[in-house]
């Protein structure tokens, strides 16, 4: 007997481990570790992953696994160890970790159908209406015929059976190919054979006599000019035949990529790449931190290093935050490494996504560009992992399993025994804190690319431009420049630190705000549709035309939006042209590379956007930046608000004066003594890291503490309250002297979508008890959870504190 252990589908405490079942005769030789199988559990069919193969079991009477779901495993041996390690590192299940490493397509649908289970005559006739002819029909036909309790009572004698079918969410893409199994010899005496007036025939039979493989149905037609009917009298007398093939969808079209060379490298690349090979050379982990001002070439550098590990026949992978997924860094990638590549991130379709995902587990390519996911793409052979921009707070996922690609990227890079590459211009604190520890590798350049010199930075002060009369967005240096520009056909980026068309709607003469009424949050004005909207559960409602508090009529929308910028420059400089970049503008498919393309081919004098311009961009024509809102970041409750506005103003400054003309940064602010926009205006990221280590040091967070956030939701207050107390004296009472614990007090925003929000915040050095302390919570209210009442989240590291 040969049975399988299996990790079942149900994200639950009491699943939360592997069920044995034997593994049929038949199967025995095909089952294997890390393949999906159908089994049976309970009353259903599900969807499982087979974590190991044993000739024994434990336990007494097993049941038999019904069949598996892949050919190959789709999980190797090191991802089924990573799932378990994340499962310990982010206190997930272990199903959740498993399903995080596969792309969407592989999750599993289930579908339930309704079965006669043998042939009875007495039916009552409401049911044998309902099933008709047919032997089973789907769940929902069920539901809508009005007949549940009958059915149900049929269910229970016996009589219909529920049946739960697994389906795969994705088929593969099948497309008709013509080709034909006769010789040359062959062919060409049938073309003989043909009478005089087929002459189309005779074409498509020459065309054969050429071509060596299948060719697709489509490309047949439109390259020969024919109908299909031409083919269907070859295929009528059988001299072509037909199949279907299977075919990648390509996200990117016919889309030729022009092949680059490897670059010379500058002396300061020469000394940063240098360690990075010789790690690669002799097969050993090590983290190094890339530590190079925007423009000095770190892209470069990490494609002659993939170039060697290529030559050595092992894999690459490269990560790059979502936003900065730009066409411009899928051409890099695929100019110097052609169909060696594979790209995942989030513009695909979940078909694509498949196809570049299989295309990696069946050793078709060598490189993986993508986003967070990506950092479990199933490579056997990884000789380097690069995480550019590391940084960026999206490669922490925010939902479960709560991993952060980073430490996947270490834990992967050790296990292969591969250098791991961390870049940025603007190192976290966490990553630059490691390096100055020597747990990291630091490699710096601090100069660009041509020597050329980082942008001037001017910082105006809001205030003075009010005091002064200038009620516009733009202070009047900034117009100025942007004149200037536009005469000399120069362009312009203007950076927005938000979304939306302008931020709450606010009366002037009580100073009510319009708040959600689920939520504990000030609703967003959008212009397009003149309606006001909440972020977070989707409420929406009109604007009033007087206040609901006093009845005036003074109600008003504050802050500014991308839409309102727009508006505003078309007032002021009607001449320029605008592409505006935003959450709305981008949202349809490969409208992303479509508006950057035409910015780049000088259809555009002005860039306005959000984020998502902030990186990655290289023009050369861009000499000037404008920041027009520095600071709304700075005031959010999060310890790391002045971090992260200074990287955003490091990274935007580095979009101009990449190339021969010299570029100048305007950065407008309400905050202007702030150390983190005083410093980013200077570039000076060293003299930004000591002064804020101070300050982290002081209140005794990252990087001298960790840190983990518990929250709970309720729809009822005091529910949630008792709950938070519970758990924060319970984790209290698990904690050395050496750790503070904060709570329990109210979330940021305290109410989400009627649901109450509490929190607990643990600050510790080391904390052998904590992990286990948290699970066993988990654990303790998984029955409440498990209803839907009840929501612990539990976040290790988390980055968003809200």
């Amino acid at each position: 007997m040969t049975i399988a252990s299996v990790i079942v589908d149900v994200p639950a405490k009491q699943t939360d481990r592997p069920f044995d079942y034997v593994i049929p005769d038949h199967l025995v030789e095909v089952v294997k570790p890390g393949m999906r199988v159908i089994v049976p559990f309970g009353p259903r069919k599900i969807q499982g992953f087979v974590i190991a193969v044993k000739p024994e079991s434990d336990f007494g009477k097993l049941k038999e696994l019904i069949e598996p779901m892949d050919i190959t495993p789709i999980l190797n041996q090191e991802l089924l160890a990573l799932g378990e390690w994340l499962t310990y590192e982010t206190l997930c299940y272990k199903i959740s970790a498993f399903q995080v490493m596969l792309p969407a397509a592989l999750k599993a649908k289930y579908e339930k159908k309704l079965k006669l289970s043998a042939e009875e005559t007495n039916l009552p006739a409401e049911i044998r209406a309902v099933l008709g002819l047919d032997e089973m029909i789907p769940w929902e036909e069920a539901v809508k015929s009005g007949c549940l309790n009958l059915l149900q009572k049929e269910v229970a004698n016996g009589t219909v059976e529920i049946i739960y079918e697994v389906k795969e969410r994705v088929k593969k893409k099948k497309l008709k190919h013509i080709w034909t199994n006769r010789s040359k010899q062959q062919l060409a005496a049938e073309k003989e054979n043909l009478p005089v007036q087929a002459a189309k025939q005779k074409e498509v039979i020459d065309f054969f006599l050429q071509a060596d493989a299948p060719v697709e149905l489509r490309k047949l037609l439109s390259e020969l000019g024919i109908s299909s009917s031409t083919i269907k009298g070859l295929l009528q007398k059988g001299i072509l035949e037909e199949k279907e093939m299977e075919v990648y969808r390509d996200p990117f079209g016919e889309r030729v990529f022009s092949h680059t060379e490897p670059l010379p490298l500058t002396a300061d690349q020469q000394k940063a790449i240098t360690p990075i090979l010789e790690t690669i050379k002799e097969i050993k982990h090590q983290t190094f931190l890339l530590y190079g001002v925007t423009g000095s070439g770190k892209t470069e550098i990490y494609l002659q290093s993939i170039q060697k590990v290529l030559q050595q026949g092992r894999e690459a992978i490269v990560l790059v935050p979502e936003i900065s997924l730009t066409p411009q860094m899928v051409k890099r990638f695929k100019g110097r490494f052609g169909n060696a590549v594979a790209v995942l991130h989030s513009g695909l379709s979940a078909g694509e996504k498949y196809d570049e995902w299989r295309k990696i587990q069946k050793r078709e390519v060598k490189v993986v560009v993508g986003a967070r996911s990506a950092i479990f793409a199933p490579f056997e052979n990884l000789g380097i992992i690069i995480i550019d921009e590391e940084h960026e707070t999206s490669y922490k996922q925010e939902d479960n399993p709560r991993y952060h690609a980073r430490n996947v990227a270490i834990k992967r890079g050790a296990t292969h025994q591969c250098p791991v590459v961390l870049g940025s211009a603007t190192p976290s604190l966490e990553s630059f804190a490691r390096a100055q520890k020597g747990v990291y590798t630091l490699l710096s350049m601090p100069n660009r690319m041509n020597n050329q010199a980082l942008p001037g930075v001017e910082i105006i002060d809001m205030r003075e431009e009010l005091r002064e009369g200038n009620r516009s967005m733009f202070s009047r240096l900034l117009l100025e420049k942007i004149e200037d520009r536009l005469e000399k056909k120069e362009q312009i980026v203007l950076f927005l630190n938000k979304r939306g068309h302008s931020s709450f709607v606010m009366c002037r003469d009580c100073g009510y705000v319009v708040n959600c009424p689920n939520c504990d949050i000030s609703l967003t004005y959008h212009r397009a549709n003149q309606r006001m909207k909440c972020h977070y559960c989707g409420y929406e409602a009109h604007v009033p035309n007087s206040c609901p508090e006093c009845s005036s009529e003074h109600i008003r929308y504050f802050g500014t939006g991308t839409q309102k910028v727009e508006e505003e420059l078309v007032k002021i400089l009607p001449h320029a042209k605008v592409i505006r970049m935003d959450v709305d503008t981008t949202s349809r498919k490969g409208s992303h590379e479509k508006l950057l393309d035409q910015f780049q081919e000088g259809h555009a004098d002005i860039l306005l956007g959000t984020q998502m311009i902030a990186k990655g961009l290289d023009f050369p024509n861009i000499t000037l930046v404008g920041v027009l809102s520095a600071d709304t970041m700075l005031h959010l409750p999060d310890f790391r608000s002045s971090e992260k506005t200074f990287q955003l103003l490091t990274q935007v400054s580095g979009r101009a004066g990449r190339h021969e003309k010299e570029g100048e940064v305007i950065i407008q602010t309400y905050t202007p003594e702030h150390y983190s926009v005083e410093l980013a205006g200077e570039q000076d990221f060293d003299r930004f890291y000591e002064k804020e280590m101070m300050v982290r040091k002081i209140h005794k967070y990252p990087p001298f503490y960790y840190i983990s956030l518990i929250t709970v939701s309720h729809e009822e207050l005091m529910k949630t309250v008792s709950i938070t107390e519970k758990i924060t004296a319970y984790i209290r009472s698990r904690l050395s002297n050496e750790a503070i614990c904060l709570g329990p007090v109210a979330s940021p925003i305290p109410r989400i979508n009627n649901r109450y929000r509490y929190q607990c915040l643990i600050k510790y050095k080391r904390e052998p008890e904590l992990n286990l302390a948290m699970k066993k919570i988990l654990d303790q209210y998984q029955q409440e959870i498990s209803l839907g009442g009840l929501q612990i989240s539990v976040d290790v590291n988390p980055y968003i504190l809200m």
